[in-house]
């Protein structure tokens, strides 16, 4: 039976494929009162557990590809930066010295803090960012409870979800959240467009999704919990509408409207250097908004003349 979920669209242009369901494993948090001889022990296990992931976060940006977006690499040290603030890390101390709060427990107590703080600010993008401090302290939770056999990262692809679990055709990602880092461990060839649970038109899964330039939905709320692994998926990237398991007239629509989208692009494409003239001969300067200083390069192939607007977040 087809059904339908709406979300906010982030990323425009159509994706048909399998659906590829990435659960996010909530860690189990043991909560428990440590001696006071305790204390010291307990505070080296966290700065072990920061130092393990601010080393991961340090490889994957080592690693990044020529050809990734810029905006990955200025997230990741947005959460670098998060995981070493000495403020956070000496409240999270406090709640250890002062409560005598195992290091998962302080850790979870200080998050629940912060996370009220971020909900009850009135700028929406600012609202946002508290998705990269649950990131970051998910990181820091699976480095500490993570034992040999069991990888740190929160992601884990379900049975039979990979690229190579025999799905035929286009793959669509289908999760809850995905923190930028995450992103990294999924090739830009392979998902055709993903979905996911939560986020807005500002958070940094829509960003990294307008600089793929991949058909993207975001604050589907349930879509990961609605969606079945392989089912046959449409994301709508200009409504925000995505459909399961179309019917086989509404996947003829969209195809059509996916190959529309690419023949639109092809013909802009041709004409994005010529000057902006309008009838009557007044010339319109064409300016891009860009959110890194590389993205300059970018907006000139794209037929830009200028910046209009040069979002200083990520500098911060």
């Amino acid at each position: 039976m087809s059904i339908q979920i709406f979300g906010l669209h982030v990323s425009r242009g159509v994706a048909i494929g399998r659906a590829v369901l990435v659960a996010s494993s909530r860690i189990d948090v043991a909560h428990y009162f440590i001696d006071v001889t305790q204390i010291d022990a307990e505070i080296a296990r966290l700065r072990q557990a920061r130092d393990r992931v601010g080393a991961e976060l340090l490889a994957l940006k080592r690693d990044l590809p020529e050809d990734a977006p810029q905006e990955l690499a200025a997230l990741m040290d947005v959460h670098l930066m998060l995981l070493h603030d000495e403020s956070l890390e000496e409240a999270i101390r406090l709640w250890i010295t002062e409560r005598h709060y195992n290091a998962e427990w302080a850790l979870t107590a200080q998050l629940d803090v912060l996370v009220r703080q971020f909900d009850e600010m009135e700028d929406e993008y600012l609202r946002e960012r508290k998705a990269d401090i649950e990131q970051v302290a998910q990181r820091v939770l699976s480095a500490l409870v993570a034992t040999h056999d069991r990888p740190r990262s929160e992601w884990s692809l379900g049975a039979g979800s990979g690229p190579d679990s025999g799905s035929e055709g286009p793959l669509v990602l289908i999760a809850n959240d995905i923190a930028p880092a995450d992103m990294l461990h999924f090739k830009r060839s392979v998902f055709t467009g993903f979905v996911t649970d939560v986020g807005g038109r500002n958070s940094h899964t829509a960003i990294v999704a307008r600089s793929l330039d991949i058909p993207a939905v975001v604050g589907a709320r349930e879509a990961s919990r609605l969606i079945r692994q392989d089912d046959w998926v449409i994301i709508d990237g200009d409504t925000g509408l995505i459909i399961v398991d179309p019917s086989p007239i509404v996947l003829e629509e969209y195809v059509f409207r996916q190959r529309q989208g690419r023949l639109e692009r092809e013909r802009l494409s041709r004409i994005k250097h010529r000057s902006a003239v309008t009838l009557d001969g007044e010339r319109v300067t064409l300016m891009a908004n860009i959110e890194m200083p590389e993205d300059a390069q970018s907006a000139f192939e794209a037929g830009a003349e200028g910046v209009g607007l040069f979002r200083s977040e990520f500098l911060l």
